[in-house]
């Protein structure tokens, strides 16, 4: 029963896939501040499952690739990058663990170790300091070129 004009965010099923949009019972969640408030919200638990927990309220979420994608990609004062997340945050790209997965989708690590996707907008922005040399790529950030891995998982 809903509470103060809202429902259970329990009161479906939910998911968050790879194109980094969230659903509810397969249909996209269009409202943005809504998308935003999950993404803000998500929890892993102790059995590993993932969670949307806003106060007492909890939900149970199908995670279909990553719990987090990089949204956009800026050049840093130190000629590194910081990577925006789908839940507004903002932290410093570690080159070291840009990897490609299936599919040729790049991969980082972030929120302590956690694998994010790039959007395609986001691949597109850091792109440009994207070299290749002798079949391999390499990320060339800070005046160090950095190796980009071949496997994400």
């Amino acid at each position: 029963m809903g509470r103060a004009g809202f429902w259970a965010v329990s009161s479906g099923e939910i998911s968050f896939r790879h194109d980094g949009r969230w659903y509810s019972d397969g249909e996209p969640i269009n409202n943005s501040r809504i998308a935003l408030l999950f993404s803000r919200c998500l929890r892993q638990i102790e059995d590993g499952r993932w969670q949307i927990a806003m106060a007492d309220e909890r939900a149970f979420v199908t995670i279909e690739d990553t719990p987090w994608v990089v949204t956009g990609v800026e050049r840093d004062a130190a000629g590194g990058f910081r990577l925006r997340l789908n839940d507004g945050s903002e932290e410093p790209l570690d080159p070291a663990s840009l990897a490609v997965g299936a599919q040729n989708v790049l991969y980082t690590r972030v929120k302590s170790g956690h694998r994010a996707r790039f959007l395609r907008p986001a691949y597109y922005q850091l792109a440009p300091a994207i070299e290749e040399r002798d079949g391999h790529f390499v990320l060339v950030s800070g005046g160090a070129r950095t190796a980009i891995a071949r496997d994400a998982s």
